[in-house]
């Protein structure tokens, strides 16, 4: 039921027995369904909610909207949650919730009665603090400030517009991440300074569209970019701030530049950098040994399957971690939650501060920790979170 190989962290960590048992599943699992009546009439929703591990504190993860969303894949993303937090050193645990539906097919009104209707459901976890929600795919910064609406309270939900207590620089943080990971990993790994690198992004969302924005600042070269809607190739490099101003108004990435790209081509293309920001599972085992990226920077959840996974090493491609490369938008959520707490105010600087010092940080021991144990930079990372997680359980008597 884990992600976790014990096998080989056990290589690079001791885990003990019993320790393996209380990191093999979750520690709490919820399936329910929102019935509700709205004027096109009575919907129901299957909806999930699964709180994995919160040892080092409170379950942290986003509410995921999605009509093919279900147990087995939240379960997954509440796991990543627990080491993701506890890599970045920050006082959270693990969780993910989800509902079935595709928001697209619904009115602002509607999905904001839905919402209302999930926080009734969940109102113990939420209002308790025992799960601090936060925006995810195809939820964002409106529904989070309709979660604090109903409960009152803004420590109860991270990702809130920043009219409502929302943290300035929130909406960008994953992206910034992800940036800041390459930027720093191209030094290490491709002995390249930034300016001299180019970069493919699969994915032109909040996470890759910010990823683009931050890495060309740097003075990478973004040469292609695709999303679900088309693609573009620049071998110049492509104007961000243009295709963003495209995509906003065509609504598309179909029909930008003179030259297209599909996502197989960009996930095979002959780039420095190749960062998948879209979705899970996009390197598989059938187009893994496609790939020519000197390395692959995780801005997505899990978009590298393990059989891709195991390719990608023989072939010697250094793949940045999920958990590591995109921990910017928890960083910042825990910012915001502090700050929740003690009413102080934050400004857009010390939030890119933060979310700079903090992966750098797990950047530098994740780097250091592999080339001591000639692990992969997944096991080092994963390594030195399940040994928090540990510390952790040792420290309340769960082991």
């Amino acid at each position: 039921m884990s992600i976790l190989n014990f096998e080989h962290l056990g290589k690079i960590i001791s885990i003990s027995d019993d320790a393996k048992r209380l990191l093999e599943g979750p520690e709490k699992e919820i399936s329910f369904r929102l019935d509700l009546r709205l004027d096109r009439g009575l919907i129901c929703f299957d909806s999930h909610a699964v709180f994995f591990n919160a040892a080092r504190g409170p379950a942290k993860g986003g509410i995921r909207f999605a009509p093919d969303v279900t147990l087995e894949e939240t379960r997954v993303l509440a796991e990543l949650m627990v080491y993701k937090t506890a890599l970045a050193g920050i006082p959270f645990g693990g969780g993910k919730s989800a509902i079935c539906f595709d928001p697209s097919q619904y009115t602002r009104g509607e999905i904001d009665s839905i919402v209302k209707e999930y926080v009734h459901m969940l109102r113990d976890e939420i209002c308790t603090g025992a799960y601090i929600p936060a925006p995810d795919m195809g939820s964002g910064a409106h529904e989070m400030a309709i979660i604090y609406g109903e409960t009152h309270n803004p420590e109860s939900v991270t990702g809130k517009p920043v009219e409502v207590g929302g943290l300035p620089g929130r909406r960008e943080a994953t992206g910034r991440g992800v940036a800041t990971v390459a930027i720093a990993a191209a030094g290490e790994l491709l002995s390249k300074p930034i300016e001299k690198t180019r970069v493919a992004v699969q994915g032109f969302g909040n996470v890759g569209s910010w990823a683009c924005r931050f890495l060309s600042e740097a003075g990478a070269k973004v040469v292609a970019v695709a999303d679900i809607t088309g693609g573009a190739y620049n071998e110049d490099g492509i104007d961000i701030q243009n295709l963003s101003q495209y995509r906003q108004e065509a609504g598309t990435l179909a029909g930008y530049g003179d030259t297209s790209i599909t996502n197989e081509q960009l996930l095979a293309s002959d780039v420095d950098i190749l960062i998948p920001a879209a979705c899970g599972h996009v390197l598989t085992g059938e187009n893994a040994d496609q790939v020519r990226a000197g390395m692959i920077v995780e801005g997505a959840n899990a978009p590298t399957t393990k059989e891709a996974d195991e390719i990608l090493h023989t072939k010697g491609i250094p793949v940045l971690p999920d958990i590591l490369a995109n921990s910017g938008g928890v960083i910042a959520s825990y910012v915001e939650w502090r700050r929740a707490k003690s009413g102080s105010i934050t400004k857009i600087e010390e939030t890119y501060e933060t979310i700079d010092t903090l992966i750098l940080e797990s950047l530098e021991s994740v780097t250091k920790l592999a080339k001591a144990e000639r692990a992969s930079y997944r096991e080092a990372a994963l390594a030195l979170a399940v040994g928090h997680v540990i510390k952790a359980m040792e420290a309340r008597g769960w082991i």
